[in-house]
């Protein structure tokens, strides 16, 4: 029998001992008829290089990097590169916090079905536990995954295609899963749960949730995203929408096109005045000829002057303002919203006092 079984991984910056430990287990597999995709969805250059040396030690892997450096993370883009590239019949989305037991790829095997996608029932670890490199058997479980969780999944690569992948609106974290299960039952696929028993298991790390910050971050976030991400869902399903995004998805950035934006220089600054950010999000972007736009936000000195002070405590006219994590937030949705297809760049300034974005049309 030819391979018919990819497993995807998608991944940004992770700790490696985390990855080890994943492909160790795949590595002891009872069943080595299956083949590994790897997708860098835009780590730093460093810590692609010391990934691609670790990976290299694992046969079955092959490694791909897509240059989305500078943009939030969307697990639906990176997933839909992969599926893009797959070529086997078959593909499991996986997650790089898991460990295999040994009859994984035995039991997966067994379950392909052109008809059916299947997701697994997961088992949690804590963080003590999630520590140890330990047989599978050994590890203590705190608690398992009930039907809504569907992260973990087996699916035919034909059936993605046709409700053209995940949704690549979905961007940060959530909903990405249930959204693909929900439109594959929608055009005749079965979806099916399996539990008979515990295959996989999760090692700890923290949630976005818990991770949100009041103010901008080197790591880019997005406030209340992954509620935003429940209801986008919600609307889909109450409208029985079949598919996702256009034509044009699944396509990774290349180092050409990613060194084509960032060469170019910031040619001016954008105060923090409401107004001026208004008529750059709803007049200057979208009126935007072909080319690039390099701008910079940063916050207008006069809000922090004494004459600003007494202006605004005698009741006289004066700008008001957003703050650095509110433009961050609204620059994220315009991009999510309105230029998913385009090339651009997101970066906040190390000393967290500065917003540059660079975006291609």
């Amino acid at each position: 029998m030819g391979l018919e079984l990819t497993l995807l991984f998608t991944y940004r910056n992770r700790d490696l001992e985390r990855v080890k430990i994943a492909m160790d287990s795949l590595d002891a597999q009872n069943d080595s008829n299956f083949t590994v995709l790897f997708i860098d969805y835009g780590s730093s250059l460093a810590h692609s290089k010391a990934l691609q040396e670790l990976l290299s030690n694992y046969s079955f892997v092959t490694y791909f990097y897509s240059y989305h450096i500078d943009q939030p993370w969307s697990r639906a883009k990176a997933v839909n590169i992969g599926i893009q590239l797959v070529t086997t019949p078959y593909v499991f989305v996986s997650d790089i916090d898991m460990i295999f037991k040994p009859n994984f790829i035995e039991i997966v095997q067994q379950l392909k079905d052109p008809m059916v996608s299947v997701y697994f029932k997961v088992g949690f670890l804590n963080q003590i536990e999630s520590k140890k490199n330990q047989p599978f058997e050994d590890y203590k479980i705190s608690s398992s995954s009930k039907p809504g969780a569907q992260g973990l999944s087996l699916f035919l690569v034909a059936a993605l295609k046709k409700v053209r992948g995940f949704d690549e609106f979905l961007h940060f974290w959530g909903a990405e899963d249930e959204d693909v299960h929900s439109r594959l039952l929608q055009v005749g696929y079965e979806v099916n749960f399996y539990e008979k028993e515990i295959l996989l298991l999760h090692r700890w790390h923290p949630t976005y949730r818990n991770s949100e910050s009041d103010v901008v971050t080197k790591n880019l976030q997005l406030h209340s995203i992954p509620k935003l991400n429940q209801e986008y869902f919600a609307y889909k399903r109450e409208r029985k929408v079949p598919t996702a995004n256009g034509s044009k998805w699944g396509v990774p950035i290349t180092k050409e096109d990613y060194e084509s934006l960032v060469s170019n220089d910031v040619k001016r600054v954008i105060l923090n005045n409401k107004e001026y950010i208004y008529l750059f999000l709803f007049v200057e972007l979208p009126r935007l000829d072909d080319g690039v736009i390099a701008v910079e936000f940063r916050e207008d000195p006069f809000q922090h002057s004494l004459k600003y002070f007494l202006k605004k405590k005698l009741g006289k006219s004066v700008s008001s303002y957003f703050t650095l994590k509110e433009i961050n937030d609204l620059l994220l949705l315009h991009l999510i919203f309105f230029y998913p297809t385009y090339l651009y760049s997101f970066t906040v300034g190390a000393d967290l006092k500065s917003i540059q974005l660079k975006l291609k049309k």
